[in-house]
């Protein structure tokens, strides 16, 4: 067996035996990803940041922290492509991505392992100039939180 396999299938086994595990947000807390029928042909809803919280952890108190990093371009040249940057010294459960000015405020949920670090980038789609928050459960049952501003040139919505 050549050195490089050998290599290839131990990794292959330590990855193997990680815990990994996903929630289905989309099913079990459908209300915190869109309101009904923004689909059916009728003007779409903006439920907005902090009903999208309540929808996804229920009435919690949510603090603004400085242990939670938001990194943005101060403006999006395309709105089809909004870079956003999050980081987190927290220990915890689970991070979320949320912003106000489409219909589905909700961007994404992260379960976070004992293993992970949160430093995450992703992009995301907006169609105009709004508010980016994190908000980050930790694992001693609090729920903190950064926002941030972003203008974006070119909506990526409409075009």
């Amino acid at each position: 067996m050549k050195r490089r396999e050998f290599f290839g299938l131990g990794l292959t086994a330590v990855l193997a035996s990680l815990p990994l595990s996903a929630t289905d947000f989309r099913k079990e807390k459908a209300s915190a990803w869109t309101e009904k029928n923004v689909y059916d042909g009728k003007k779409p809803t903006m439920k907005g940041i902090d009903a999208a919280i309540k929808d996804l952890y229920g009435d919690v108190k949510v603090t603004e922290s400085s242990d939670v990093k938001i990194k943005l371009p101060k403006v999006a040249n395309n709105g089809g492509q909004v870079p956003v940057v999050f980081k987190s010294s927290i220990d915890a459960k689970s991070v979320a991505v949320f912003q106000d000015v489409n219909p589905e405020s909700l961007v994404a949920v992260f379960d976070i392992n004992d293993n992970m670090v949160i430093d995450n980038f992703l992009k995301i789609k907006m169609k105009q100039s709004g508010e980016i928050a994190v908000v980050v459960e930790g694992k001693d049952g609090k729920y903190y939180m950064a926002k941030k501003s972003i203008q974006v040139a070119l909506g990526g919505c409409e075009g």
